[in-house]
């Protein structure tokens, strides 16, 4: 306990406590300054040696002087001697007797700033585990660091472009930082607090159109009585919305239930002025008409009695009806990718396309909702960054990227997924292909794109899912529990995944996903023999159909309803549910997996191992890799490449979610590739962690035609010789 004080107090000592006394601190929050011992140390007049020194701070990494040339000067007769004049004049500023903070060795470029106290990077220390972990004192602290301060307020290069590109993105980045900051601290504060109230202005003042500020906003002026000011800030945020062309009706909506709640639960009158000036009113009067004036700017009547129960958002019946929330799903923006070729506009073309295919896509996953792209292009039109979207438009996550063509014909793609609440990156990849075929360049990139956004919202949302208390899981939240629990592979985690995903089933039976959890769970059983077989094949089927009843459109549910039919032994039928499922969504892998899956067995070898690579393709992360991995092995040991069969075998089984059976399959492509001894020791193992495994019980679990049965009994006999 003593620790954790201890730790607390020097946190809040470093965020919100006076300029260190001792040492070196940059300040890059509001205007540059740098200071020693608390005395201001005199900057270089030049902008570009104080755009230099707050760019290296922040990068913290050795960057190349050919960037640096590039980010500063625009064509200049000798960058590099600009550079190096720069660099000698941080050095008089940084640097002490024995204490070499500027750091240029050959090409690299860096600064030491380890016993320096540099204000945006302990923000970002105080984050990087995210928000659960601060109290409220800690978000106060970080809320008092940033201030009213923009990063480096007055120090923009208009005849640099990299750079002010840099930089309107890191002020952009670090705005939605303080966002999340000052959302997270309204959470931690007691509802309707005047500290509260002044972070949700506050808040407002940094994301004018985010929805839910305005939303806590009204609900804690109705809780204190000051309806008066609710229907003021109500009529001022529908004439902002309206100017931006966005729907307000969602917080009219969340103003009516904020009303109806304080009705039911009357505060004693606040007389505390009002946090506009003027005198507070309780009564609940109707909004000035729509000619009438308030400080010049007309105040629209609020059309309450239009029908808005088609808005989306929660839903009204009455006033004394509590909203009914609709079923939850993780929501994704994604904002056109721009195009920073040189000499290309940076809207259309490519990156547009780009974004389009990317949307569509996903959308096509069905896993969860994707905004229309019509709105995303008219949000980029009007210029609104990707954190300022994701806050308008209320979704979870926002992915944005960038494309160039270089000069040597190669296309680079960059990506990013960011979590709007947080303002945290969850992913970041790099793309790259020659531009040989343009189109199947950029169908190769959409698709690698496509996968890795749905696995990584899979993933962050069922890591989220696990830490909540399992009695207060909406559908959504027990479908990702399940999920977490079903690719561990064995029989208690199976057990938790399906009670996960009935109780997501019942909370929305309309969620075809957990249906087809369900059906996976049953396979499960009857694959790898944890309850009577028939009964489990039955079962799969069973909740494989209700998916495809809830959602036909849903590639899982096909896969689920294939894998099933597989189960009953038919063939066709398999085949033609999984094809459906990746017509439906090209980029699902799990439907290219079970493909490979069948064909290893006792279809077309050849198939199976384009289909298993593509799967790898789209997914290179996935749970079921090791069945990627196996399906190829058996495909290569049917085409009698047993060596080859016996490395990817291996791999397989090396995963660390492997089942039996894959084991089983290292075991017979290891022996057939002549490495009996390996076999054995496989063999082995399989014995020791289930005593009485054999060829019948692996012949069983599998379909395997005349050839593919031959090969498994020769390398049994192999092994027991």
């Amino acid at each position: 306990m003593v620790a954790s004080v201890e730790i607390h107090v020097e946190m809040q000592t470093q965020l919100s406590g006076p300029p260190p006394t001792a040492g070196l601190a940059l300040r890059l929050l509001g205007p540059l300054s740098v200071s020693r011992g608390g005395t201001p140390v005199a900057l270089p007049p030049s902008r570009k040696v104080r755009a230099l020194l707050a760019y290296l701070a922040v990068a913290g990494r050795t960057t190349t002087r050919s960037h640096l040339c590039e980010l500063l000067w625009d064509l200049p007769s000798d960058p590099r001697g600009e550079l190096r004049w720069c660099l000698s004049k941080l050095r008089s500023v940084l640097d002490e007797p024995g204490r070499q903070r500027v750091l240029a060795d050959g090409e690299g470029v860096s600064l030491d700033l380890s016993d320096c106290s540099v204000d945006v990077l302990e923000v970002a220390h105080a984050l990087r585990d995210g928000f659960a972990n601060l109290a409220a004192a800690d978000l106060q602290a970080l809320a008092a660091r940033f201030g009213d301060n923009d990063l480096l307020e007055g120090l923009d290069l208009p005849r640099s472009p990299a750079f002010s590109g840099w930089l309107i993105a890191e002020r952009r980045r670090l705005r939605a930082t303080h966002a999340a900051v000052l959302e997270h601290w309204v959470q931690a504060l007691p509802p309707g607090s005047d500290t509260a109230l002044a972070a949700l202005e506050h808040w407002l003042a940094i994301a004018p159109f985010d929805r839910r500020a305005h939303e806590g906003l009204l609900e804690a002026l109705a809780s204190r009585g000051r309806l008066r000011e609710g229907e003021e800030h109500l009529a001022a945020t529908a004439r902002q919305y309206e100017a931006e062309g966005q729907d307000w009706a969602p917080i009219g909506h969340a103003w009516r239930a904020a009303k109806s709640r304080a009705a039911r639960h009357p505060r004693e009158a606040d007389d505390r002025p009002s946090l506009s000036g003027h005198p507070r009113e309780t009564d609940d009067r109707p909004p000035p008409s729509r000619h009438s004036r308030e400080g010049g700017n007309p105040v629209l009547p609020l059309p309450f009695s239009l029908d808005l129960r088609a808005a989306p958002g929660p839903r009204l019946r009455g006033d004394d009806e509590a909203p009914t929330p609709l079923p939850r799903r993780a929501s994704l923006a994604v904002m056109p990718f721009i195009d920073r070729t040189p000499g290309v506009a940076l809207r259309g073309g490519l990156g547009d396309g780009m974004a389009h295919d990317v949307i569509t896509r996903l959308a096509k996953l069905r896993s969860m909702f994707v905004i229309a792209e019509g709105t995303m292009f008219a949000l980029s039109e009007r210029r609104v960054d990707s954190q300022d979207a994701g806050r308008r438009l209320d979704v979870d996550y926002v992915a944005s990227g960038s494309i160039r063509r270089g000069a040597d014909a190669r296309l680079t793609v960059t990506v990013q997924l960011a979590e709007t609440r947080t303002a945290q990156v969850v992913w970041a990849e790099e793309f790259s292909g020659r531009l040989d075929d343009t189109f199947a360049v950029l169908d190769e990139i959409g698709n690698r794109i496509v996968s890795s956004i749905a696995r990584q919202i899979e993933v962050a949302e069922r890591n989220r899912a696990i830490l909540k208390n399992p009695n207060s899981l909406d559908a959504w939240e027990a479908h990702h529990r399940g999920l977490w629990h079903m690719v561990r592979f064995n029989r208690e985690d199976n057990e938790q995944a399906r009670h996960f995903f009935q109780t997501a089933v019942r909370l929305d039976p309309t969620f075809a996903r957990p249906h087809a959890g369900l059906s996976f769970t049953h396979f499960q059983d009857a694959f790898l023999g944890w309850r009577e077989r028939d009964a489990a094949i039955e079962r799969a089927y069973g909740a494989a159909a209700d998916g495809v009843m809830a959602d036909e459109r849903d590639p899982a549910s096909h896969w689920a309803l294939g894998r099933a039919m597989w189960l009953r032994d038919r063939q066709d039928e398999t085949l033609g549910e999984l094809h459906s499922a990746i017509e439906l969504s090209p980029n699902f892998a799990l439907g290219h997996y079970t493909l490979a899956f069948v064909h290893m067995q006792s279809g077309d070898p050849r198939t199976a191992i384009a289909e298993a690579d593509h799967a790898r393709a789209l997914s290179p992360m996935d749970p079921l890799l090791f069945g990627m991995l196996a399906s190829r092995a058996i495909a290569l040991a049917r085409l009698g490449q047993y060596e080859e069969a016996a490395d990817w075998a291996v791999r397989s089984a090396a995963r660390p979610n492997a089942h039996v059976h894959i084991r089983a399959i290292s075991m017979v492509c290891l022996a057939l590739a002549g490495r009996v001894q390996e076999a054995k020791d496989v063999a082995a193992a399989i014995r020791q962690s289930q005593s009485g495994y054999g060829v019948a019980d692996f012949l069983q679990a599998f379909k395997l035609g005349a050839e593919a049965e031959s090969l498994v009994r020769k390398a049994a006999r192999l092994i027991d010789a």
